[in-house]
């Protein structure tokens, strides 16, 4: 669940600066799911997209709204519609690749993060996705890699060192996974502390 949460909290802030960056457009479907009123927010969204039915900012916020409703097949829809107007967007790659992991659809979550891991300048989030879907898929090697590629783009991002010390757990590295799951919990990540009381006494 927290991986989840972290994520919303993402999309959350990427709805916004989707909204900042399109002056006189931030409109009251962004105001309505920043007040979680997401059925609001998508009749909010639909009313902009009748007028202007390409309008990216639109479409891949009514896609957050759906899938906060739990209409995962709307938002994939309308994630999918957002990304033919802007097929290099790694917000959006990266909230289809959330929304198939949380749907255990691991190789379509580890094509989406794949694909926002190939744009120039990708986020940290890219390489940590792909590492989540390549765990799942038991893919260990690549995993650990993706995990690194996380880590060393951002020390801090304590959630990526809990995931690695699980698996570092799973291979039985126990040493490196108590390492890791120090270091998660010296950057506030939440379960990090469980972790070093099941595994690391």
């Amino acid at each position: 669940m927290n991986l989840l949460k972290r994520i919303s909290g993402i999309a959350l802030l990427s709805l916004l600066l989707f909204a900042c960056g399109e002056s006189g457009t931030s409109s009251d479907g962004d105001k309505l799911f920043k007040n979680e009123q997401f059925e609001e927010a998508v009749a909010a969204y639909d009313k902009k997209l009748k007028n202007r039915p390409k309008n990216v900012k639109a479409l891949y916020g009514r896609g957050r709204a759906y899938e906060e409703l739990g209409e995962l097949k709307k938002a994939e829809e309308s994630f999918k519609k957002a990304l033919e107007q802007d097929t290099k967007n790694t917000q959006i790659l990266l909230s289809l690749s959330n929304l198939h992991h949380k749907q255990k659809n691991y190789e379509l979550s580890l094509m989406y993060a794949d694909n926002a891991v190939e744009v120039s300048g990708a986020p940290p989030m890219a390489y940590f996705m792909k590492a989540r879907a390549m765990h799942q898929l038991g893919n260990v090697d690549e995993a650990r890699r993706e995990y690194n590629a996380a880590i060393k783009m951002s020390p801090n991002y304590g959630q990526a060192y809990y995931y690695r010390g699980m698996l570092n757990q799973a291979t039985d590295d126990n040493k490196q996974a108590c390492e890791d799951f120090r270091k998660a919990a010296e950057n506030n990540y939440e379960q990090a502390q469980e972790a070093l009381n099941n595994y690391c006494n």
